[in-house]
């Protein structure tokens, strides 16, 4: 996208971020629901209606304040509520839960690089509508790598920190839990440090890999 203008940029991005963070969220609830849980979806969250979704803070303001400065997209949606009580076992099922966000994004770069293939297939006589397509698969499939991995990360409240606690045993659980007031902080640290990239960028490849592979690009 080097040769897009911001606002060319920004249009290029919104649906893949506005996507990426919404089927997210909404995968959590609905792996919740299967699982025993009403609570996100009597409260609407289960859903592909971006604004049931939306932080105003962490999707708008932080995105475009970090993409204004840094040229680096990074934000986050509200968390969808879960209440482990209705969870048929409820240890097993919050790991079940938290690794449904970053499963939806994995889902969701494979189909950003069958479009982007389908605007490669089309090419030049089509280029109005074929460009837009790689632009916006590329993007997508990046995006949605980066959630991913993120996402994983072994960190309260990440889901990667969820898997983590529901696989500890009972005590080093607790223990474990102790420490999410500071996983945002220890996040941002790592971002302005520089090691953030360092940590995630090796799985964002390997998922951006895949995705482009399994639907024939590479």
């Amino acid at each position: 996208m080097e040769g897009l203008s911001t606002i060319q940029k920004l249009a290029v991005l919104f649906l893949p971020v506005l996507f990426a963070i919404t089927v997210h969220e909404a995968a959590h609830g609905w792996m919740a629901r299967r699982l025993g849980d009403q609570t996100a979806s009597l409260l609407g969250r289960v859903t592909l209606n971006p604004l049931r979704h939306i932080d105003p803070v962490g999707t708008i303001l932080v995105p475009l304040g970090m993409f204004a400065l840094t040229g680096f997209l990074f934000g986050w949606a509200k968390p969808v509520p879960v209440d482990a009580r209705n969870l048929h076992q409820p240890r097993r099922d919050m790991a079940l839960v938290a690794a449904a966000g970053p499963g939806a994004n994995l889902i969701m770069a494979v189909l950003w690089a069958a479009l982007m293939h389908l605007g490669v297939l089309l090419g030049d006589d089509y280029a109005w509508f074929a460009l837009p397509l790689v632009y916006m698969g590329s993007a997508g499939i990046l995006i949605n790598a980066f959630l991913m991995v993120l996402n994983l990360l072994p960190i309260l409240p990440l889901d990667g920190g969820r898997v983590v606690a529901s696989l500890l045993p009972q005590g080093l659980a607790v223990q474990f839990s102790r420490l999410e007031p500071w996983g945002l902080i220890i996040v941002v640290a790592l971002l302005f440090s520089g090691m953030l990239g360092s940590v995630v960028l090796p799985g964002v490849a390997l998922v951006h890999g895949f995705s482009t592979w399994i639907v024939g690009l590479n």
